[in-house]
């Protein structure tokens, strides 16, 4: 493999959201887009056409979902590499996409960094093993590593991946959060809520703030960095 730019098909049926997709990709040094698609089918065609390295495949699409999209790829022999980026979150959407080889699963919306360590990723774990001699240990681990992004994204025991990147949605959607209100917008406690905000903040991933008012201990609110 050369040092040549990592080509990437945007797939999305939202105009403006595959515009701003296009804009991130365009802005990461290294990549380049050759395409946008706007359905399954015409998805299939351009990477038939266009062999990209990298697909950036929502879900919902209006002719069939991302995830039978990346089922007949995989079907048919087709190891493009593939990030899920969508607003779904269901578990078993999740699952799908992990089992048939989507190398990362991006929940929108998103900031652009959140974007650009994911495709630093794929291009790192991809040149690991563009030589023709056996692969290092140190090769196999940045293909099998987490994202490499300055925060530990390996979660304690006891929090889910899933609840992980709602968590994070939600922090998006705010200026701040405080745990309890950050428990009512994802649906769960706010223990729950609590641990992943705290581990959040140990990564770097976010910050806190204390507000002060009244008797007690004061409030902490958390905001992305």
């Amino acid at each position: 493999m050369t040092d040549a730019d990592v080509t990437v098909l945007v797939v999305d049926d939202d105009f403006m959201v595959a515009s701003i997709h296009v804009k991130f990709v365009e802005r990461t040094q290294g990549f380049r887009v050759v395409g946008v698609a706007a359905t399954a089918a015409a998805a299939l065609e351009e990477i038939d056409r266009l062999e990209p390295d990298l697909v950036l495949l929502d879900v919902h699409l209006p002719d069939r979902t991302g995830i039978d999209v990346l089922r007949t790829l995989r079907g048919g022999g087709n190891d493009v590499g593939v990030v899920m980026v969508t607003a779904a979150r269901e578990s078993d959407t999740v699952r799908a996409a992990a089992a048939n080889g989507a190398a990362h699963y991006l929940v929108k919306p998103f900031a652009y960094d959140d974007l650009r360590v994911r495709l630093e990723a794929f291009r790192a774990s991809r040149q690991a093993l563009a030589t023709e001699h056996a692969a290092g240990q140190e090769d196999i681990d940045a293909v099998f590593a987490p994202v490499a992004t300055g925060r530990q994204l390996a979660l304690p025991k006891g929090l889910s991946p899933e609840t992980a990147d709602s968590v994070r949605a939600a922090l998006a959607d705010h200026d701040e959060l405080s745990a309890g209100e950050c428990s009512e917008v994802v649906g769960i406690s706010r223990v729950s809520a609590r641990r992943y905000l705290e581990h959040f903040v140990e990564t770097g991933e976010l910050e806190v703030r204390l507000k002060y008012g009244g008797a007690g201990r004061p409030e902490r609110r958390y905001r992305v960095r």
